[in-house]
């Protein structure tokens, strides 16, 4: 690590619980991510929810046990907004937490009192793609997957509060999640409230110069559709669209543009489909900003051709026996500096056609299991119930009616409606499990067993 500065430097070999410090994937102004390994990957480790701890995980360090009084106090209430939101919300769309831990180490104390929090491992950023590909053919694709956890941020009542392509992360089966949670913020009413900063190309114009009371900058949902509406300009055409060669021209664009003296002047080169979805993102004033993020989400999926089940780039060749990583890149950084990713990965090509689960093909993961898979969705961790929607749940209507012949699972449109419900308890009892009607770990691993030849 000699020449580099890195916020909280940690020796290779490092160790906390039952992890092992390997290279630092990524430093910013509070906190470094470092690769991690298990030490003792023999014995069966949990995580804090009761749940299997990977093999490698990304761990981020945060000094909050050194540092001056007003620095500790903003990065702990940084630190406790992450944790907060990664402890009670588990989507499929969000960067996950398996732990957090505390270094006890008066040995270092440049480490000692630090808070870690150990992450899903991630393979690249979207920042990390546009960089290489300021517009990829994945990128509608990849925007209903954004799109998709916005709505489970907001329909969980919180704010992102800090939307960009750096804080999107990329898994290893090509599936996005959105990250860094510094700045995130529980709904109080129609307004929540955050830290007094965030990423300026990305911030709406009302609070581009907020009014900032002891709680912080008062915010809402409408924030987080404008970083989206944002977003997905950028993926789509390369720019962004307000003019300016700089952020600060950029955020001046915006002003004027609110006051009524700029036109919004979207790429010629985006459909009109897209040009309208923009333009109700990029509203200039809140209140006539959609909110409406479940409708949002519909919008997008239509307009991507992903029939909600987005078939995203693959980050490294098909391979599906114990496939080695190209790179591993950690969730984002907290702390004002924002954290590009460079992972040498090129991105395939989105599907033209959306996708189907007429038959869902063998899938070996990472450790070797075997099981079946319709395609949509990589995750199988996470628990899902009536009233939820998106690819997850069209990955469970797949495999109920194809897999194993349930017909009443009704249509494969990822709603998860009363017919899906009624298909879940069928299978469950079939299956031997509780019949609860919702689908968690137990479920999901005897939903992809059955019918192997």
């Amino acid at each position: 690590m000699t020449g580099r500065p890195y916020a909280v430097p940690v020796p290779k070999g490092y160790r906390i619980g039952p992890w092992e410090v390997r290279e630092p994937l990524a430093s910013g102004a509070f906190a470094t991510v470092y690769e991690a390994v298990r030490h003792a990957p023999g014995t069966v480790s949990r995580t804090s929810d009761g749940g299997e701890l990977p093999r490698r995980a990304a761990l981020k360090f945060l000094p909050t046990g050194t540092r001056t009084p007003r620095q500790l106090h903003h990065l702990r209430d940084l630190a406790e907004r992450e944790v907060q939101l990664l402890r009670r919300l588990r989507s499929p769309r969000l960067i996950r937490m398996y732990d957090t831990l505390t270094v006890d180490d008066p040995d270092h104390p440049e480490l000692d009192g630090a808070t870690v929090l150990v992450l899903e491992r991630a393979e690249g950023s979207l920042d990390a793609v546009l960089s290489r590909t300021p517009r990829p053919d994945a990128g509608p694709a990849l925007l209903a997957q954004i799109c998709e956890g916005l709505h489970q941020l907001h329909h969980a009542g919180w704010l992102h509060g800090d939307l960009k392509p750096a804080n999107v992360l990329l898994m290893a089966d090509g599936s996005a999640r959105l990250a860094d949670f510094n700045l995130a913020a529980e709904l109080e009413g129609t307004h929540a409230y955050t830290p007094a900063f965030a990423t300026p190309d990305y911030t709406p114009p009302e609070l581009l110069w907020p009014e900032v009371d002891e709680r912080g900058t008062r915010i809402r949902p409408s924030a987080d559709v404008w970083a989206f509406g944002v977003l997905a300009h950028v993926v789509l055409t390369g720019e962004f669209p307000l003019p300016g060669g700089s952020s600060e021209a950029r955020s001046d664009a915006a002003m004027r543009y609110a006051g009524g003296r700029e036109e919004l002047r979207l790429s010629p080169d985006l459909p009109d489909v897209w040009q309208t979805i923009l333009r109700d993102c990029l509203a200039p004033t809140h209140a006539q900003r959609t909110t409406d993020t479940a409708a949002l989400l519909r919008r997008v999926e239509e307009a991507a051709g992903t029939s909600r089940s987005a078939r995203l780039p693959r980050l490294r060749p098909r391979r599906w026996r114990r496939p080695a990583l190209a790179a591993a890149l950690a969730a984002a950084i907290l702390g004002a500096a924002s954290i590009a990713y460079t992972t040498p990965w090129e991105s395939a090509p989105v599907a033209a056609a959306p996708p189907t689960c007429q038959k869902p093909t063998v899938h070996e993961d990472a450790e070797g299991r075997r099981g079946y898979q319709a395609g949509q969705s990589g995750t199988w961790d996470f628990t899902i119930k009536r009233g939820d929607g998106g690819s997850q749940v069209r990955e469970l209507q797949c495999l109920l009616r194809h897999l194993h012949g349930i017909e009443e699972v009704g249509e494969v449109d990822g709603d998860f409606g009363p017919k899906t419900q009624s298909a879940v308890l069928i299978f469950q009892k079939r299956a031997g499990l509780d019949a609860d009607g919702m689908v968690g770990p137990a479920t999901w691993r005897a939903l992809r067993k059955g019918g192997e030849s």
